[in-house]
């Protein structure tokens, strides 16, 4: 059976939004968001914060863009596209955070997925002072889904997360801070499986799934890309982040390492789900 929501022959697809960073080793930021949605048959829309000069290596630059392009480029894309769904990667200021929850307020009632980027899998960090404090206060009340790794996690908090034993403190935490829904990623804690927790409505969903021997280099971007780009289609958002979690498994198998550095870059579009 054919999935409604998907672009065949003629048909418009859904049209989500990707509000973040550009990776100009093409890895991760709006690239992986771009993929990632092409990959679910979404069409994208994006609305650039920051310019970086990053590689597999490294991150050597950041430029974050004024405030004035931001607010041309949200015009444009609302402007003429039905958005559905929106995604928030990295933001660098507080007044960039402010001016985007300023302008998600404007822009129409859709589901935003909030992946608070604050530090990039290189280990740069791509958040000034005071950007967790800003992102707590403006656009956790906004964002349908926040989807912070523990490092992320911790830093939105000043508190410490060592093991999977602390997610649903940390989780409950989050939602008392404003947070709507949470969806915090366990990569970082060691073991051979990967433990994630989902806390929605008061009640917890682990996802559980084997430990893929890759450091890849954008996956929570594109994570809450795919998790969107679902929200968009009309997916409930547990069944969201589960196919999301699925295709970020799928990726991170089918990735290389394109670059000298490290980290590998994930198979967007070898880990496409299948036309149902």
């Amino acid at each position: 059976m054919t999935d409604p929501h998907r672009s065949t022959g003629g048909d418009t697809p859904v049209v989500a939004m990707t509000i973040a960073g550009s990776d100009s080793g093409g890895g991760a930021g709006i690239q992986a968001d771009l993929h990632t949605f092409a990959a679910f048959g979404v069409h994208g829309v994006s609305v650039l914060t920051a310019v970086t000069a990053q590689n597999t290596q490294s991150v050597s630059a950041v430029l974050n863009l004024p405030a004035s392009l931001l607010r041309a480029q949200f015009a444009a894309v609302v402007g003429d596209f039905s958005v559905r769904a929106a995604k928030i990667g990295m933001l660098g200021s507080p007044a960039t955070v402010r001016l985007v929850a300023q302008s998600l307020h404007e822009s129409g009632d859709f589901p935003v997925v909030l992946d608070p980027v604050l530090v990039a899998t290189t280990g740069a960090s791509l958040g000034t002072d005071g950007a967790a404090t800003a992102i707590r206060r403006h656009l956790f009340p906004r964002a349908a889904l926040i989807t912070p790794n523990v490092p992320e996690a911790a830093q939105l908090l000043g508190a410490s997360i060592k093991t999977s034993d602390d997610f649903s403190a940390a989780a409950r935490a989050l939602v008392n801070a404003g947070a709507r829904a949470v969806l915090l990623k366990g990569a970082h804690v060691e073991g051979a499986c990967v433990r994630d927790l989902l806390l929605v409505d008061g009640l917890e969903t682990w996802f559980e799934h084997p430990r893929v021997a890759v450091e890849g280099h954008g996956t929570g971007c594109t994570l809450s890309a795919a998790i969107a780009a679902n929200l968009g289609k009309g997916v409930a958002l547990t069944d969201s982040v589960g196919i999301a979690i699925a295709y970020v498994q799928r990726a991170l198998a089918a990735s290389y390492r394109p670059g000298k550095g490290s980290v590998s870059v994930l198979g967007h579009r070898r880990a496409a789900p299948p036309l149902s």
